[in-house]
């Protein structure tokens, strides 16, 4: 009676050895004598029990965040940067075989990147051109893992993190710009005011009596603003407009 409990608990091992239910999301590697055979899709699959050995990959994508890197940029200025990785395994027994650990060389691999990119470029750059820096990592760490059998889809600076005085700094800098700024508007308006009263004065000089309606107009204009009485001389010029106007009626 032992022997057959014994057999029967024997076939128990080797099947529950022999077979592997791989999800869908994963791919199982297969090992035979330590050489790599096959590479199992999802299902129930059965394997060669103490001969083979099966490695499973997961397939799915990986959001690695990298820590904050301390770069000095191509100006020298001294900020931390980190960024966020996308990627998965697209062909699992490279990264069973090529490399020991594909997560940490991956982590690793993208950390000396981005403060090899970042290094090699100026603040300005660095903060106007975020999406061409991203690309540029993400094409240089997918050259890398490609050969361990990792696609990286996208790559993500999140944060700069500058010193304080020099936030204090750019915060000048902008507000002297917007400051020059407002001042070259003003000066533009003031050119064109200035154009536009040349030729006003232009054409005025050619009329003399539009010249006194002005006067006159502004006269005006003071007195009903103001209730004090205000005396200013009267040009001679007045005078003879009106009579040039009522000899002509005269006439």
């Amino acid at each position: 009676m032992y022997p057959a409990i014994i057999l029967i608990a024997l076939v128990i091992i080797l099947t529950l050895k022999s077979l592997y239910v791989i999800k869908e999301y994963e791919r199982g590697v297969v090992l035979r004598f330590g050489r790599y055979i096959a590479t199992k899709e999802p299902g129930m699959r059965a394997i060669i029990p103490f001969v083979d050995d099966l490695i499973r990959i997961d397939q799915r994508v990986v959001t690695m965040d990298v820590p904050p890197q301390d770069v000095i940029t191509g100006d020298n200025v001294s900020l931390k940067v980190n960024a966020v990785i996308y990627f998965q395994v697209e062909e699992p027994w490279k990264a069973v075989i090529k490399i020991e650990n594909y997560l940490l060389a991956t982590s690793l691999f993208a950390q000396t990147t981005l403060r090899s990119v970042c290094g090699s470029t100026e603040l300005d750059e660095l903060l106007a051109k975020r999406e061409e820096l991203n690309r540029r990592i993400q094409t240089l760490v997918d050259q890398r893992t490609a050969n361990w059998g990792i696609k990286i889809s996208n790559v993500e600076i999140k944060d700069i993190d500058l010193a304080p005085e020099m936030r204090r700094a750019m915060a000048q800098q902008a507000e002297a710009e917007r400051e020059r700024r407002a001042k070259v508007i003003q000066a533009e308006g003031e050119y064109q005011a200035a154009e536009k009263l040349t030729a006003a004065a232009a054409i005025m000089s050619t009329q003399s009596a539009a010249i006194q309606l002005r006067y006159l107009d502004t006269l005006r204009s003071i007195a009903t603003e103001n209730n004090s009485t205000i005396v200013f001389p009267l040009p001679l010029d007045i005078f003879e407009v009106f009579k040039q106007r009522l000899g002509g009626r005269k006439e």
